[in-house]
């Protein structure tokens, strides 16, 4: 069993927010897709050829950035706790799809991408959020049903984007900014501590780089 520092009832909704956080960082990858190109066109000013090359540097800089901070996001979980963390990651993230659905000018959309990247890499954290506060024998549940969710949000996502990109190709953005603000506000008040300071290790470069968090 896990040393559990959670109450059961706060459990619950501890868990049911990681699974909204994995939901909201899965969504943001998806739900510009279907926008994007129409976006771009109306901030380069050039044709749909150059819309698709603009995108797929923007999807590069998205995932590249994944990569890169995933192990970094974990490994600051790991000094200074989960929840911080993921609350941060949150706000971060609704202030980053608010700068996007503003954006005058096609640069905002790579700084944009950058900063969702960084901060939606929170997979890490909310997988050892998971193992931290559910006991070993439901502990391949919990994580199944982070990967589930996981899923769910990457095929919602374009799905979303394109019904409220009706409306207006920023409409999108503002959406993911109010439900990952939402999310994060509703973290304050149901979300504890799931790390204890005992448990606790400092910020090391070995394991919050990929190359060695691999190794």
């Amino acid at each position: 069993m896990s040393e559990n520092p959670i109450p059961s009832g706060r459990s619950a909704h501890s868990i049911l927010f990681v699974l909204i956080t994995v939901f909201v960082d899965t969504v943001g990858f998806g739900i510009i897709i279907p926008v994007l190109p129409e976006l771009i066109t109306q901030l380069s000013g050039e044709g749909l050829a150059a819309a698709a090359r603009y995108g797929g540097w923007l999807m590069f800089v998205f995932a590249a950035m994944q990569f890169i901070f995933a192990p970094i996001l974990g490994s600051l979980s790991d000094h200074y706790g989960r929840r911080p963390v993921l609350l941060l990651s949150l706000l971060a993230l609704g202030v980053d799809y608010l700068i996007m659905g503003l954006a005058p000018h096609l640069w905002w959309l790579f700084v944009g991408r950058l900063l969702a990247g960084v901060f939606g890499a929170t997979f890490s954290t909310a997988n050892a959020y998971a193992a931290d506060v559910t006991a070993l024998d439901r502990r391949a549940q919990a994580f199944g049903w982070i990967g589930a969710t996981w899923g769910v949000g990457f095929t919602l996502g374009p799905m979303i984007g394109g019904l409220l990109g009706a409306y207006g190709p920023r409409v999108p953005f503002y959406a993911a900014a109010c439900l990952a603000v939402a999310n994060a506000l509703y973290g304050v008040f149901v979300l504890p501590e799931s790390l204890p300071p005992a448990k606790r290790r400092p910020f090391a470069f070995a394991r919050a780089n990929p190359v060695g968090a691999v190794a």
